[in-house]
């Protein structure tokens, strides 16, 4: 899953939000979204949904299954 922190922090940037935005509004800690982004924590099933749901995103792209972005309906 080495692929996932590179994805999450790049589309945070692309959105122009720090870390503390979006842990504060997916109702994380800071230091917690903080260890995604290093790598060093990844989220539940449930958290990874409402990441890509958040970021608009599939969840297959932020795990790097997919470079394909779009989500599936």
């Amino acid at each position: 899953m080495e692929e996932f922190p590179k994805r999450l922090k790049a589309i945070r940037k692309e959105f122009g939000l720090n870390q503390e935005e979006v842990a504060r509004d997916l109702g994380l800690s800071a230091g917690g979204y903080r260890l995604y982004e290093q790598g060093k924590g990844y989220p539940d099933v449930p958290r990874l949904y409402a990441l890509a749901e958040y970021f608009n995103v599939s969840v297959d792209y932020l795990l790097g299954r997919t470079d394909r972005r779009e989500v599936n309906r």
